[in-house]
């Protein structure tokens, strides 16, 4: 198991390139859902804590994840070819740059179709990331070191959303508590912060060898060479695990905030607390929740190392599936205390984000360098397309009881069906990778 990580000193710098970059992608993405409880509401002028602004957030944290999946869909299909075309160095450093400031420029709109403007912009560079950074360390570590190497890359998005998390505590629940009205500014702010990293990435990384000799002997890349013969087989079994794991994730992770907000509101009227202490609280249990979830997927995505190596993906991906399926169920269907059901957030984190420590060294797996980038980009984005109807459906039904914790149980307990069916379907939808060589 010491061989695994016996990495040379430049494998270690992109590996870390793709680690902070993936953390910081996914950090800018979520910081939307920490502060849309404040800021959707002082966007369309409402009362704070008012049913009507719990209601509005509830609907609009729904509706604007849904437009944004779409969005990062578009970004990691178009940023997927341009690497496949231009290297993976030049657009790893053009999606950096542009979630980053696309997440900066939300701290200065006045209206909500400014934000949904600006998350869009900063989708694109979130949604092209993942691909781009995978494919460069697929193709720079030895073939014996690829397994974890993905999942090194792949952990820091448990850590990107609890960063979120603690930026959003310490500025809108300490720093800025008794100014809710411009708080939330400041958290999207912090969103610039990876401008510093493309800077890095630009200035040290080196190009992709495998995708500059895939380069001067083939064709530009097409998506739709994606369906070839060849690789229509591959295509499919990548985007059905995509798929299901993008539904999984998102249809819960982005209501952890909205379930702890809503759980420590009605704690706090419970305890008759004012208005700057709820907010506080409200702060604290957001964090609370999002760290459970993100711990029990660090943990699952760890354990993908001796998954893969042991039982290959088939088995994995099953295994994955049906945690995720049990975890939902049991968290959100079982009566639990508020505290309780926090917690248990992180055994959905450990299905449901723990899969994705696969798909990091999967999909690259599937396709061959001139494709590489486009293949991984388009499986794993064209998942967030067909998930984009989750986050509204929860989002406009958690509405319409006024976003109280119940409803949103009630409808986040119906997410476990997909990752139980695809453990049913999995032995004949998956391709097993397991002991080939990345493909030239």
């Amino acid at each position: 198991m010491r061989n695994l990580f016996a990495f040379t000193r430049y494998e270690w710098l992109v590996i870390g390139a793709g680690w902070a970059g993936w953390g910081f992608d996914v950090f800018d993405a979520l910081l939307f859902n920490f502060v849309a409880p404040s800021c959707i509401p002082v966007l369309l002028h409402l009362s704070a804590d008012s049913p009507a602004a719990r209601a509005a957030a509830a609907f609009w944290t729904g509706t604007i994840t849904s437009v944004l999946l779409v969005s990062w869909a578009a970004g990691g299909v178009l940023f997927g070819l341009l690497a496949d075309r231009i290297g993976r160095k030049r657009s790893l450093f053009l999606t950096i740059g542009l979630y980053a400031l696309g997440t900066g420029l939300c701290a200065a709109v006045v209206n909500l179709p400014q934000l949904i403007v600006c998350r869009v912009l900063a989708s694109l560079g979130i949604g092209g990331e993942w691909g781009i950074g995978a494919a460069l360390i697929a193709e720079t570590v030895a073939e014996s070191r690829r397994v974890p190497a993905g999942v090194l890359m792949q952990s820091a998005s448990p850590l990107g959303v609890m960063l979120a998390a603690g930026i959003n505590y310490q500025i809108a629940g300490v720093w800025f508590a008794h100014d809710p009205q411009h708080a939330w500014r400041y958290v999207f702010l912090a969103g610039l912060a990876p401008l510093l990293l493309a800077v890095l990435v630009r200035t040290f990384l080196h190009e992709s060898e495998r995708w500059t000799a895939a380069r001067s002997a083939s064709a530009a890349p097409r998506l739709a060479g994606l369906f070839d013969p060849a690789l229509r087989r591959a295509t499919l079994s990548g985007a059905f695990v995509a798929v299901i794991g993008v539904l999984t994730w998102w249809a819960c992770n982005a209501f952890v905030p909205q379930l702890g907000a809503a759980l420590a509101a009605e704690q706090a009227a419970r305890d008759g607390l004012g208005p700057q202490a709820a907010r506080t609280l409200i702060a604290a249990w957001q964090a609370y929740g999002s760290n459970a979830f993100n711990l029990g997927g660090l943990a699952g995505m760890l354990a993908a190392i001796p998954l893969s190596l042991y039982c290959g993906r088939r088995p994995l991906f099953v295994a994955y599936f049906l945690l995720a399926a049990l975890a939902i169920g049991f968290t959100f269907g079982v009566p639990l205390a508020p505290h309780a059901r926090l917690l248990a957030l992180g055994l959905v984190g450990a299905g449901a984000f723990g899969l994705f420590g696969a798909l990091t060294y999967y999909l690259p797996e599937l396709f061959p360098a001139r494709l590489r980038a486009t293949g991984a980009g388009f499986c794993y984005n064209i998942g967030r397309v067909l998930a984009a109807a989750g986050p509204f459906a929860v989002g406009m039904v958690s509405a319409a009881t006024n976003g109280s914790s119940a409803a949103l149980c009630a409808i986040l307990l119906w997410v476990g069906l997909a990752p139980l069916l695809a453990a049913l379907a999995t032995p004949a939808f998956v391709l097993e990778t397991r002991g080939r060589a990345l493909p030239d």
